[in-house]
C-alpha cells in the first residue's frame, strides 16, 4: 500500500478516536455511494447527522489539509450523504465537517472545522 494511503487510514483512525472522546457515535466509516466516499458519518445528538471528511497530511508545506477539500469533493460528499439519508429513511439535520490532521514523526495536530461548508 502506498505511504499516502497508510497516512490517510491512520488519519481516519485518529479522527474516529477523537470523535468518540468528544461524545460522538460513529455510525459509518468509509461509506461509499457511486464514486463518492464519506470518511465518517457520526451522531452526537439524536436527530443530527454529521458527515466528516478527514484530510491528513505529513506537512503543511503545500497548504493546510482542509484546503484540499475541493468543490468537486464537496459535490460528491453531498451526493453520498443524500443517498445515506434516503436509504436509511432518516429525516434530520445534516452538518458537514472537516477534520484536518498534520501527522509526522515528530508532531501530530488535529483541527475540527464544524459546519465547514453548506450543501446548497
Amino acid at each position: 500500500m502506498a505511504d499516502h494511503n497508510e497516512l490517510g487510514i491512520l488519519g481516519e483512525k485518529i479522527a474516529a478516536a477523537y470523535l468518540r472522546e468528544e461524545g460522538y457515535t460513529i455510525l459509518e466509516q468509509n461509506y461509499r455511494y457511486a464514486k463518492a466516499e464519506i470518511d465518517i458519518i457520526a451522531e452526537k445528538e439524536e436527530g443530527f447527522i454529521v458527515v466528516l471528511e478527514v484530510k491528513t497530511r505529513n506537512s503543511a508545506f503545500f497548504g493546510d489539509p482542509q484546503t484540499f477539500v475541493t468543490p468537486g469533493k464537496i459535490k460528491q460528499l453531498v451526493k453520498a450523504a443524500n443517498e445515506y439519508m434516503v436509504s436509511n429513511a432518516l429525516d434530520c439535520e445534516v452538518r458537514f465537517d472537516i477534520i484536518a490532521i498534520l501527522k509526522n514523526k515528530t508532531d501530530q495536530q488535529l483541527e475540527h472545522f464544524k459546519n465547514a461548508f453548506y450543501h446548497f
